[in-house]
């Protein structure tokens, strides 16, 4: 693809309260880490913009709220997204037992297609000591389900951006593979039409 072509890419970053979502966020797009705690009210975009394969990406990312009353409204964001952020916290384990229903939301929410909807899984705040989710368990989790697996800090800055352009590449290849089939049907000529016999 040409660079000067500019993809737009809708990501959504999931997850149960307090896991470090919006922080995880911050990290990325202002390389900047917030002591106090906020909690997010439904959902906030922010955006960036990088190159990735020779072309122009604005990633429009949808940090949502993770308490469970604001559930089925945060759902309705998962729509039109081309990717998908999973986060739990390694300090609490019920956020990692969560992992299955927020998936399950975002795949009956998003539109089932040939190529799969593209996830990873992030591991957050495993710049604390007090874990409860070892890494051999979170691994196993996201390999049963084929979906690649971060150990990220969005405190330390350790593995945020390889965990964001990883869902991208992958958000990119689906676009992309989505665009040559919807072209190649759109125009393909079939030699069937022109060989019919006609009948007078």
């Amino acid at each position: 693809m040409n660079p000067k072509k500019k993809v737009d890419l809708k990501l959504i970053i999931i997850g149960a309260l307090g896991v470090g979502k919006t922080s995880l966020l911050h990290q990325y797009v202002h390389k900047t880490f917030y002591e106090d705690y906020q909690t997010t009210l439904g959902a906030s975009i922010l955006s960036k913009i990088i190159i990735l394969d020779d072309t122009t990406l604005k990633l429009q990312i949808w940090d949502t709220g993770g308490q469970e009353r604001f559930r089925s409204m945060v759902s309705t964001f998962y729509k039109g997204s081309d990717g998908c952020i999973l986060t739990f916290d390694v300090t609490d384990l019920e956020s990692f037992e969560a992992l299955d229903t927020w998936r399950g939301d975002v795949l009956a929410k998003t539109v089932p297609m040939e190529q799969s909807y593209p996830m990873v899984v992030l591991g957050n705040k495993i710049d604390l000591a007090d874990r409860q989710v070892t890494h051999e368990v979170a691994q196993g989790w996201c390999k049963e389900k084929d979906i690649p697996y971060f150990e990220v800090s969005a405190k330390n800055d350790i593995n945020v951006v390889q965990a964001f352009e990883m869902l991208a590449s992958r958000a990119l290849s689906r676009y992309q593979s989505i665009l040559e089939n919807y072209l190649s049907d759109s125009i393909r000529l079939s030699p069937d039409d022109q060989s019919r016999s006609r009948c007078c």
